[in-house]
């Protein structure tokens, strides 16, 4: 069997919804491995049917816990759930990663729920890289509702609101005092507030909190989040949370706002991929020489950083150029030139 042929059964089994397939072409894409790109090719085309919802907070908000009743009502109502839990832990090393199934433990045996937990892998803010693609492969599978669960450190709040149609911001009593720190980001992203743990004293407190913040949000918002009160642990006020995601739902669509999400996805999706791309063929034509001879002007202050730019991006690849020595690790060598011109002193 050619890998073409292995990779055609491994998507077309993976999206009539097979659980060892699907956790495969999950694992290929999020490896980069080289059938990623024909699976993601191939889901694309199946894709944009599916709900995501991004479920964000601080850590010990019970999102966990939330994202699993959360999972449990949508199936009463018959829909079919992924969960892409991003977790901040080395894949190597379990830790939270176990965590995270133990505290998703009732969703195990149910052929509606299907879970897939992501290690950030030292991504900027938390979110995986590969998240989105990931929720490529669950939309094509059919999933109606995919929940994503960031790890609600640094800047993830923002990179999942990137990455789903509506997002939830958890937060916890303890919280009331700090959302005036927060509100220029979380108040920002956040389609729905979630005070949870609302069993705790000062819960209400928290909520007029965050709707004190609200109020001071810029004007043009067509859409007043909703502040509700849950104690996911017991399951007491997530049918309301529900009831508010699809409500969101419903008024993105006749906003026409869920295509304009979706398409300034799709623009930031183009934009990583070709600014990956082409830093990566600029950096495969600078030999390492030339590369480090720059380094050394601007150590030794001979070029300022946007000199040393400016020639870096000036070089052009060289006929004469091949493979060599000189080359960056792990690229080709595409050209170079005479490092004279741009570290000589000024």
């Amino acid at each position: 069997m050619t890998r073409t042929e292995s990779v055609s059964d491994l998507v077309r089994r993976a999206l009539k919804g097979e659980r060892v397939p699907l956790a495969r072409a999950i694992s290929l894409v999020e490896n980069e491995a080289p059938e990623a790109v024909p699976i993601l090719d191939a889901c694309f085309a199946a894709s944009g049917r599916a709900f995501r919802i991004g479920v964000t907070g601080p850590p010990g908000a019970g999102k966990s816990t939330l994202v699993t009743r959360l999972a449990l009502e949508y199936r009463r109502r018959g829909d079919t759930v992924a969960v892409v839990a991003v977790d901040p832990t080395s894949p190597f090393t379990g830790g939270a990663l176990l965590g995270d199934r133990v505290r998703m433990g009732e969703l195990s045996g149910d052929e509606g729920v299907f879970i897939r937990s992501m290690a950030t892998r030292g991504s900027m803010g938390g979110l995986a890289v590969h998240t989105a693609q990931a929720c490529d492969v669950l939309d094509a599978a059919g999933f109606s509702r995919i929940l994503i669960e960031t790890v609600g450190v640094g800047q993830s709040e923002l990179e999942v609101a990137q990455a789903a149609d509506s997002t939830v911001v958890v937060l916890v009593p303890e919280s009331g005092d700090g959302v005036q720190a927060m509100k220029a980001g979380l108040m920002e992203i956040g389609d729905l507030f979630v005070i949870n743990k609302a069993d705790r004293e000062g819960a209400d407190r928290a909520a007029f909190a965050v709707k004190a913040a609200l109020e001071l949000r810029a004007p043009g918002h067509d859409w007043s989040p909703p502040v509700l009160l849950t104690t996911a642990s017991t399951g007491e006020g997530v049918h309301d949370v529900v009831e508010a995601f699809e409500e969101h739902l419903e008024h993105l669509k006749r906003r026409g706002e869920l295509d304009r999400r979706r398409r300034r996805r799709m623009e930031q999706r183009l934009h990583d991929l070709m600014r990956e791309r082409l830093w990566g063929e600029f950096r495969a034509r600078v030999p390492e020489t030339q590369w480090e001879a720059t380094v050394d002007g601007l150590m030794e202050h001979r070029l300022t950083p946007h000199q040393a730019a400016e020639g870096l991006a000036s070089l052009r690849p060289s006929a004469s150029s091949g493979n060599g020595a000189g080359s960056h690790p792990g690229h080709r060598r595409r050209g170079g030139a005479n490092v004279s011109r741009m570290t000589s002193g000024r």
